[in-house]
């Protein structure tokens, strides 16, 4: 299965939705996206929906830890949320729920934020 990257402007977020595989076939362009989102846009903070994300990889979890620390380097915060269980075991895992906000949905994030949309 192929991925799928929806991304969204929330006045100062970058909502970001993944559908599909996570791996290491399609890691480069999600990492190519949100950095061009990111360096383009007025974006202080990003949310990551992963609703409809069916796996993941090591890979996947390098992309969502670099655009990590590019936001954090900039003053911002990311924000991961709607995680199914499989990709939470994982980050649970990798440690990165040490780092990374969780939320239950986008509407959380968002106002976890103190962004409006």
């Amino acid at each position: 299965m192929s991925l799928q990257i929806d991304v969204e402007h929330a006045n100062s977020a970058l909502i970001v939705r993944l559908t599909g595989e996570l791996d290491h076939h399609s890691a480069h362009t999600v990492k190519a996206t949100l950095e061009e989102a990111i360096e383009q846009g007025n974006i202080d903070h990003i949310i990551l929906s992963l609703r409809d994300l069916s796996f993941m990889d090591s890979s996947g979890l390098g992309v969502i830890l670099g655009r990590y620390k590019q936001i954090t380097n900039r003053g911002g915060k990311m924000v991961v949320c709607d995680v199914n269980q499989a990709v939470y075991r994982l980050f649970e895992l990798s440690g990165l729920f040490k780092i990374l906000q969780i939320e239950d949905d986008e509407r959380s994030a968002l106002t976890s934020l103190g962004v409006v949309s």
